[in-house]
C-alpha cells in the first residue's frame, strides 16, 4: 500500500518478486562491486515520498538519527507526495556532495531521471521498500516479501470464511489494490489474488459491485489498477466504499469480507460502512472480514475494537536496520551481505534484501509490543 507507515529509510517501486530477469538498458550497473571506502563524515542523502503518513516519518527519521550517530551527515527530505519534489529533493542531495542514496520513491518511475543523475555523480543507489523502475541506476534494494503480503491478507479470509473447510457461500467480497504509481501494490494483490481466484471460479466468493468495472473470475492481474486506490488515501478509500455500498449494498444485502491492502484503506472501508450501514455492528456476525497492512497505530485500534480484522505487519525496525548495514558496507569499501534475492526493474535485476511479513490480529496483536514496534504504554493507550 497505502498501506496502505513507521520506521527508517527509503526506497520504492516495485518490480518481479522471486528474482527474475533483467532487460536491457544502456547504463552499466555497478551494485556487485565492491568500491572504495567514503568515509566517515561522508554525506548520506534519505529521500522520504511523504511527510503525510506515519511509517515515512519514523522510516526517514530513525535512518537519519542512526547514520548521524555512526558519524555520517545527513540530508533528509519529504516530496509531499510529488515526484517532481522528490526529483528536486534528490538533485539537491547530489548537488551537496551525497556518496549514497537512499530513496522510497514516490512514483518508481519518475524518479528514474534523479538517480540516473546521482549515479553519474558517483553515488550509489539504495531503494527503499518501493523499487525505482526503468533504469540501471539502482545498486540495491530492500523490501519485504511482497507477494507475501497478499498471501497473508487472502490467507485469513479463506481462513476466516471456511473455505477450506468447504463452506459454499456465495460470500460476497470488495477487493482494492493500492496506488496505481506504487510498483509494491500489483505484488500485494498478485499474492493475494491467485489464492482468491480460484473461489471466484467456484462461485464461492462473488464481488457484487461493478467496483472498477466489476471483479470476476476473470479479472486478470493486469487490471489491478481498475480497483486502486490513489496514493493510498484513506479519503478516497472511504469515498469508493460509500459508493459500493449505495450501488450493492443499501437495502440490507451482507458483506461478508473486504480485501483492504493497507491499513489507511482499511479506515476509509469502516468510516464507510459505519456512515452508510449502521445497522451493521463490530464484533458480531454480520460486521465484514477486514484486512490491512502496516499495523498502523489506527490499526491496532481497530483491531481492538473488532472493526478490523487483520494487518500485515512490516517490521520497519528490521527494515531500516537492513539499509544502515548496507550503508555502513557500501561506506567502508566492503561487500554488501544479506542479498537473498533479486527484483527486475525491466533495466537490470536489482540485487535485493527482502525481509519477512508477518499477519497479526487481536490473538498475537502483542507481538507488536514485543517486537519493540509499540511501547506497552501506547500499546495500552491504543487498545484501552
Amino acid at each position: 500500500m497505502k498501506m496502505m507507515q513507521r520506521a527508517m529509510a527509503a526506497v520504492i517501486g516495485v518490480a518481479m518478486l522471486t528474482g527474475l530477469g533483467a532487460c536491457g538498458g544502456s547504463r552499466a550497473s555497478s551494485s556487485s562491486q565492491e568500491g572504495g571506502s567514503i568515509g566517515k563524515g561522508a554525506t548520506i542523502g534519505v529521500s522520504m515520498p511523504t511527510k503525510s503518513e506515519e511509517r515515512w516519518n519514523k522510516d526517514g527519521n530513525n535512518l537519519k538519527s542512526k547514520l548521524e550517530k555512526a558519524g555520517y551527515k545527513v540530508v533528509l527530505s519529504f516530496a509531499d507526495d510529488k515526484p517532481a519534489q522528490q526529483n528536486a529533493d534528490i538533485e539537491n542531495m547530489v548537488n551537496k556532495g551525497a556518496k549514497i542514496v537512499v530513496v522510497a520513491s514516490k512514483d518508481g518511475t519518475a524518479v528514474g531521471p534523479a538517480v540516473e543523475k546521482a549515479k553519474d555523480a558517483g553515488a550509489k543507489v539504495i531503494a527503499y521498500d518501493r523499487l525505482i523502475m526503468n533504469t540501471k541506476a539502482v545498486d540495491y534494494y530492500a523490501t519485504f516479501q511482497l507477494e507475501r503480503t497478499g498471501v497473508l491478507e487472502a490467507n485469513w479470509l479463506i481462513d476466516q470464511l471456511g473455505l477450506k473447510n468447504g463452506a459454499k457461500g456465495p460470500f460476497n467480497i470488495e477487493l482494492f489494490t493500492g496506488s496505481p504509481d506504487d510498483n509494491n501494490a500489483k505484488y500485494f494483490f498478485k499474492g493475494a489474488w491467485e489464492l482468491l481466484q480460484p473461489y471466484f471460479k467456484s462461485g464461492v466468493l462473488v464481488s457484487p459491485s461493478q467496483h472498477g468495472g466489476g471483479v470476476t473470475k476473470d479479472f486478470k492481474l493486469s487490471d489491478w489498477q481498475k480497483i486502486s486506490v490513489q496514493s493510498w488515501k484513506t479519503e478516497q478509500a472511504q469515498k469508493d466504499m460509500e459508493s459500493i455500498l449505495d450501488s450493492t449494498y443499501a437495502h440490507g444485502e451482507r458483506l461478508d469480507a473486504v480485501l483492504s491492502p493497507y491499513d489507511g484503506i482499511s479506515q476509509g472501508v469502516i468510516n464507510a460502512i459505519q456512515s452508510k450501514r449502521p445497522d451493521i455492528q463490530p464484533n458480531t456476525d454480520n460486521w465484514p472480514k477486514i484486512t490491512g497492512q502496516d499495523a498502523m497505530e489506527i490499526s491496532v485500534a481497530n483491531i481492538s475494537k473488532g472493526l478490523q480484522g487483520q494487518t500485515v505487519f512490516k517490521d520497519v525496525n528490521k527494515l531500516a536496520q537492513a539499509v544502515y548495514d548496507m550503508i555502513i558496507e557500501i561506506a567502508e569499501g566492503k561487500k554488501v551481505t544479506g542479498i537473498n534475492g533479486t527484483f527486475d526493474n525491466n533495466s537490470i535485476k536489482v540485487p535485493s534484501k527482502l525481509l519477512d511479513p508477518k499477519a497479526i490480529t487481536k490473538d498475537n496483536l502483542t507481538d507488536l509490543v514485543k517486537a519493540n514496534y509499540l511501547t506497552q504504554a501506547r500499546f495500552d493507550q491504543l487498545t484501552k
